[in-house]
């Protein structure tokens, strides 16, 4: 058996484009990162579990498996990365450039060189000492919708004990993080020339009137929910893109407004749209039949660990690093759904994470290996 060492298995997988987007110009397979990472841990031994996520670009999980009996201790991750603006990278995106103590790639920190950690460290374990399972979950399509995530989760394929997500936290321990939903506010107005406002009905005006009511509702989200543990203090309302209209001499006939929406630990995705069809009610019924909001994106919710679990006192010791709040979205919430204790950490910086020239820096591989083979002795042994 001829295992890749840290460096060349983090090359191969790197050289494997799995580009997740909503473009299906951009949209890849992960299925060739799947195969080769059911290769490497069918060599040591694991049991491997391949199952295509429904309704995707033909997108794979993968569940590795080695170890008996019940608990014990799942490490996850996507197999996916973002789209790249080829003309900000210094190198190839597919090639690991080894430059000033840094590997460079897309998908160094975000996220394949966790899966290069695991199998590093995986090589040496003296697996018939195994009292627990180690699993490892590589899922598809995090970046876009979390639909392998989703899947995993519908499938209750795995009961651990304690489940670890390596997305880059600079190996801090992540307990809580924000939910996200994005939605796209829709008015269909009646167009007309311009000389003639009474004959039609202007959808930008309209949306000027959702935008106020949309306005208010983000001042008493700040007034009412607040957790000092964020850097943001309060749920977040960001009006991200806005279109209509298609000459200055025509009545507006159609507009739309997408919105993002990230919310608090506490607050549910039930919560936050009964907020906003509250927000949106005065104009829809002032206007009936024009004022209409859809999903852009399947919504993830808010994320939250104890602070008094084992899990996080025992990152906390490992790691040396307090734990913290992040703003960003994971599949944490999607993974604590097995019943597990969940926290997220990992090698790099989240700073690196969808940026051109993405690294994972050569002071990030020791400890990420001291933490990791803490964890699974600690847990499996």
């Amino acid at each position: 058996m001829s295992l890749p060492n840290f460096q060349q298995a983090l090359t191969q997988l790197i050289a494997s484009p799995s580009i997740s987007a909503t473009s299906t110009q951009w949209d890849q397979s992960n299925q060739a990162v799947i195969e080769l990472l059911a290769s490497w841990f069918s060599d040591l031994g694991f049991s491997i579990t391949i199952q295509q996520v429904p309704d995707s670009r033909n997108k794979y999980n993968l569940l590795a498996k080695i170890g008996e009996g019940t608990g014990g201790l799942l490490l996850s991750g996507h197999s996916d990365t973002v789209p790249f603006d080829e003309k900000g990278w210094d190198s190839d995106p597919f090639t690991i450039t080894d430059k000033a103590d840094k590997f460079y790639g897309l998908g160094t920190c975000d996220m394949k060189g966790f899966f290069a950690f695991i199998l590093q460290v995986c090589k040496n374990l003296p697996v018939k000492q195994l009292k627990k399972p180690l699993y490892v979950l590589a899922t598809a399509d995090e970046e876009t919708t979390m639909a392998g995530a989703r899947f995993f989760i519908e499938q209750q394929l795995a009961k651990p004990d304690v489940a670890i997500i390596g997305e880059p936290t600079n190996l801090q321990p992540v307990i809580m993080h924000k939910g996200h939903m994005s939605h796209r506010i829709s008015i269909k107005g009646k167009s007309g020339h311009s000389s003639l406002p009474n004959k039609g009905v202007n959808a930008i005006e309209l949306i000027y009137q959702v935008i106020e009511k949309l306005m208010a509702l983000k001042q008493d989200l700040i007034a009412n929910y607040q957790n000092e543990a964020f850097s943001v203090t309060e749920p977040t309302l960001n009006f991200g893109a806005i279109k209509g209209g298609d000459s200055a001499n025509r009545i507006c006939g159609d507009c739309y407004l997408d919105i993002d929406l990230r919310a608090l630990p506490g607050i549910k995705d039930e919560e936050l749209l009964h907020w906003l069809s509250q927000a949106l009610k005065p104009v829809a019924e002032k206007y009936p039949g024009r004022v209409s909001m859809q999903e852009l994106h399947a919504s993830s919710p808010a994320f939250a660990e104890s602070e008094d679990s084992e899990l996080v006192k025992l990152a906390e010791k490992f790691s040396g690093h307090c734990c913290q709040a992040v703003n960003y979205a994971t599949e944490a919430p999607y993974i604590q759904e097995l019943g597990c204790q969940t926290i997220v950490l990992g090698p790099g910086s989240i700073e690196q994470a969808h940026q051109v020239n993405e690294f994972l820096a050569f002071d990030q591989i020791k400890p990420t290996e001291k933490i990791l083979l803490d964890f699974i002795q600690h847990y499996c042994f």
